[in-house]
């Protein structure tokens, strides 16, 4: 009966060793990941609102935006969004302890854990988006409509249409102003303003602002005109806010992807991919046969 050598057998039992053991996400680097994703984005999202790329640019008082600037805020958007949480994958894949097992699919696997690090850093945006959209509509005198039923980007054409020279004091126009909304809101669509609505409105200038009835439907008309106008382009504002964060996420993705295998590969002393080779000068130690860390 001959018998095997135990050079022959060893090497079976390590592999079918390293098959069977399971295989999981390594939850340090991720959360690190995540957190400094989160950091890089708010700082270039500060940034950019300091120099007037700001997403809020959308807001009533931006009324002099252009769709220029609004979709140069949406490239710089998904500007950050590739240097965030590319660096973000970066530190996930390059703090992650190997695995000691030469048939992993290491780049795979710190992929995924740049994936898992870009994920968690959007939980975390979203939370604090939230928070600060719910401080910011809070009520104030400068920011809040009299009425919670007075849509905000029509404020201030509200405010035209009802303007009067002398008013008494203490006059309540709350319910006129969110009827008045409502009409104003149906200036954006297909059919328009209906001439009844016309009519009603242009009675309730002059009665509260005590405009003769040719100025009342100058006004009217002047009101309706401008509505319009800010309802089309606070829509337009809100579609290009929209597709810019969902391409923000999505090359997000790709780039903590990358980031990620970037940076598992430096940690193993790797070269990298060639379309990103000329990120091989932050890696001095490179050796051509690597050995996985302990």
């Amino acid at each position: 009966m001959a018998i095997e050598p135990l050079s022959k057998i060893e090497p079976e039992t390590a592999s079918a060793s390293s098959l069977a053991r399971p295989w999981g996400l390594q939850w340090t680097p991720i959360v690190g990941g995540a957190f400094v994703a989160t950091a890089l984005s708010l700082i270039l999202i500060s940034f950019g609102t300091a120099l007037g790329l700001g997403m809020a640019s959308a807001a009533p008082t931006w009324r002099d935006a252009s769709v220029a600037l609004w979709l140069l805020s949406g490239v710089y958007l998904i500007f950050q969004a590739l240097i965030s949480f590319g660096c973000g994958g970066y530190f996930a894949g390059r703090v992650r302890p190997p695995y000691a097992s030469a048939s992993d699919d290491v780049d795979t696997r710190d992929g995924l854990h740049g994936v898992a690090a870009w994920a968690l850093a959007v939980l975390i945006g979203a939370v604090l988006t939230a928070l600060i959209a719910g401080a910011a509509n809070r009520p104030s005198a400068t920011t809040q409509p009299p009425s919670v039923t007075e849509p905000s980007v029509l404020s201030y054409e509200l405010d035209h249409l009802f303007r009067a020279p002398r008013r008494p004091p203490n006059v309540d126009l709350t319910s006129e102003r969110a009827e008045a909304s409502r009409i104003l809101t149906t200036a954006s669509s297909h059919s328009g303003v209906l001439p009844e609505d016309r009519t009603y409105l242009v009675q309730q200038v002059a009665t509260l602002t005590g405009l003769a009835g040719p100025d009342a439907e100058r006004r009217v008309d002047t009101t309706l005109a401008s509505a319009k106008s800010a309802i089309s382009r606070a829509r337009a504002a809100s579609i290009i806010i929209a597709f810019s964060a969902a391409a923000a996420l999505l090359f997000g993705a790709v780039a903590a992807w990358a980031g990620a295998e970037a940076g598992g590969r430096h940690r193993d002393g790797e070269p990298i991919s060639e379309w990103m080779a000329h990120s091989n000068r932050w890696h001095k130690g490179r050796v051509e046969n690597p050995r996985p860390l302990p």
